[in-house]
């Protein structure tokens, strides 16, 4: 992973208490580090375009590109909506979704099943569902499913967060989870992977439609990740362990905010408490620098 690992233990683990919550409520804190003094805005945007192909691109083409880097990244930017919104819910989304889908296949080892932003670019329905979609290999044949979150917001104050928690709260709903199961089961990406066949079909055969979405609960992860501006980051430019501790004490605060509401908002789905929940807390100095140039990036690729 090219950032530091602050935090990566669940709430219990951290002696954190919330009403109503079982020992599948994790935190992960990822930062940035410092290079003279600054932010390195740098090495956070080349961590954007070193993923951005494999969220943005089907395995087909991606594999046709592989020796064309320019055309890889031009025919990435081109699959891009980028959003003209000028509101904290709307703006920088696809970046947060690049970054997420780079967490994952870097953090947690995530198969490039599905490049979420082709889909939602390639086909009619549009219909709300997880702004991510992985699987891991657990173990010689296991697996668990992962329908992320991604978020960049100015703030993560407890307004900002039931905006989150209602995101979450509708890609768990049934027939979302099921739209998810057959887009992983009907892409082709899941039958081009150097993966064990006997997985392969244990895959297709545990999301197949006819089962009860009840069985894949257990399997279920879901990956929150909340990009936002920080005052603490903004203001340092050494990193230093006191920079850390700050931040591991703020994220902590936060993590026990968003828990304690999403308990109370999600306990009305069926089977919730063996669905595990990673929030994902990133800081960043400030959104609109970052969402600038990589929109001014976008822009050159689109020509």
């Amino acid at each position: 992973m090219e950032f530091d690992v602050i935090i990566d233990t669940s709430l219990f683990e951290l002696g954190i208490n919330c009403e109503g919550a079982t020992k599948n409520e994790f935190l992960v804190t990822l930062v940035n580090d410092f290079e003279d003094g600054n932010w390195r805005f740098e090495k956070f945007q080349n961590f954007v375009w070193d993923n951005i192909s494999e969220t943005a691109l089907s395995v087909t083409e991606r594999e046709a590109l592989e020796s064309q880097p320019a055309s890889l990244l031009t025919a990435a930017a081109k699959n891009l909506r980028l959003t003209d919104s000028d509101n904290d819910f709307g703006k920088g989304s696809e970046l947060a979704e690049i970054v997420l889908y780079g967490i994952m296949k870097h953090k947690y080892g995530a198969l490039p099943v599905v490049p979420k932003i082709f889909y939602k670019q390639n086909v009619q329905d549009n219909a709300k569902g997880a702004d991510s979609v992985h699987i891991v290999l657990e173990g010689k044949d296991g697996f668990s499913l992962w329908f992320g979150e991604a978020k960049f917001y100015s703030s993560i104050e407890d307004v900002r967060l039931d905006a989150v928690i209602g995101s979450v709260a509708n890609s768990l709903a049934k027939d979302k989870l099921k739209k998810e199961n057959s887009i992983i089961t009907n892409v082709s990406d899941l039958d081009n992977l150097d993966i064990d066949d006997g997985i392969r079909e244990n895959i297709k055969s545990a999301l197949a439609p006819k089962n009860s979405i009840d069985t894949i609960k257990p399997l279920l992860n879901v990956p929150i990740l909340l990009l936002h501006e920080c005052n603490i980051t903004a203001t340092t430019k050494e990193y230093t362990k006191e920079y850390r501790k700050a931040i591991a004490d703020r994220h902590m605060e936060r993590a026990e905010a968003y828990f304690k509401k999403q308990i109370v908002k999600l306990r009305h789905i069926h089977k919730c408490d063996e669905i595990r929940f990673d929030l994902i807390l990133f800081p960043v100095p400030k959104k609109s620098p970052i969402v600038d140039k990589f929109v001014s990036n976008v822009g050159q690729y689109k020509g």
